[in-house]
């Protein structure tokens, strides 16, 4: 049975155009160490629904008031291999605020212009074996940072939607 999960697609506006918030997790965490993300979880039984988890997460995880997020929307749900039914919410960051990275999940906090993340040329597709079966997933490199796996799918999925219309 999948576990409900929520993640926040933190956009910030600045001169330089949108930016989206990504974390470096934790190369201490047992599961996912290392690997750039969104911040966010999986749902406790104290959040009302997936938004209210994304923010919760996003406080803990680099330090953003829920009050400072104006939702936009959520995303399709993802799978993951490792068992969760991910949606991503959409926020807009109301005011600049000044990210504190969570000390045992989080090993950096950064931004990425969105329109990094628009440009399907920036995705390759590669491919590892897990579990004894080769697993295909998207991939899309920023300077140091090499984002992979359910976060780069997810903006894979965003950057093709914006081409479509």
């Amino acid at each position: 049975m999948l576990r409900p999960a929520g993640v926040l697609i933190a956009i910030q506006q600045s001169a330089n155009g949108p930016q989206v918030w990504l974390t470096k997790r934790s190369s201490a965490l047992k599961h996912h160490p290392g690997q750039v993300a969104f911040p966010g979880g999986k749902k406790d039984e104290a959040d009302a629904d997936l938004n209210a988890t994304a923010l919760r997460e996003a406080s803990e995880e680099i330090g953003l008031p829920p009050e400072n997020v104006r939702i936009l929307g959520a995303w399709s749900a993802h799978e993951t291999v490792t068992g969760f039914l991910m949606t991503p919410v959409i926020g807009e960051i109301i005011e600049p605020f000044d990210p504190v990275a969570e000390k045992g999940e989080v090993d950096e906090v950064f931004t990425v212009p969105l329109d990094h993340f628009l440009d399907e040329t920036r995705f390759s597709v590669q491919s590892r074996r897990w579990r004894g079966r080769r697993r295909y997933y998207y991939c899309a490199a920023y300077g140091p940072y090499y984002v992979w796996g359910a976060t780069a799918r997810i903006l894979r999925a965003i950057s093709d939607a914006a081409t479509e219309k």
